[in-house]
């Protein structure tokens, strides 16, 4: 397993584990030597050991709470745009695929129509709300998405929504 940012509270750190008998191979234990920029940072390490200190359960249905929000706006707002879209979930993890079907590799995720996902990002961005930058990439919300971003997300959504409905296929334009 590897871990990013998350663990260190979203300063850069990252940390990656195994089964024993795997790990073992790591100096000082056995031969393989491993060492990296974001290796034990201890500021990192420090924020990442704060933010799981303060995540009790009620941070961590807040969190869930507000992904399910975001996910259910969004969706709305491509539907009422005439978007063909799938949100896809995992917990508070979730993707947005400018496609007809439920996305389940690389495969599927490469036949959306992610042309649109553009003017849909900048859409979103010139109102404030900055997404992750790739079609292909998994939304998160944190703690700090209270009422007050998941209305401006709210507000934001229908422009975009209709930013990606008006997107032209770039070997249809001419």
């Amino acid at each position: 397993m590897t871990f990013g940012k998350v663990m260190g509270g979203g300063l850069p750190a990252a940390a990656f584990g195994g089964r024993a008998d795997v790990m073992a191979y790591l100096a000082p234990a056995g031969p393989v030597y491993q060492a990296g920029t974001l290796s034990g940072n201890p500021i990192a390490t420090a924020a990442g050991l704060a933010t799981l200190q303060l995540c009790d359960e009620a941070v961590y249905a807040h969190v869930d709470r507000a992904a399910e929000q975001v996910a259910t706006m969004t969706s709305q707002a491509l539907t009422e745009a005439g978007v063909a879209h799938v949100v896809q979930n995992a917990g508070s993890l979730f993707s947005v695929f400018f496609a007809d079907d439920v996305v389940h590799d690389y495969a599927a995720a490469r036949r959306q129509q992610a042309w649109r996902f553009g003017p849909f990002f900048h859409a979103m961005l010139k109102q404030g709300v900055y997404l992750p930058p790739s079609a292909f990439e998994a939304w998160f919300v944190s703690a700090s998405h209270d009422d007050t971003a998941l209305q401006r997300i709210a507000e934001a959504l229908p422009a975009a929504a209709r930013a990606a409905a008006r997107a032209v296929e770039p070997d249809r334009e001419s």
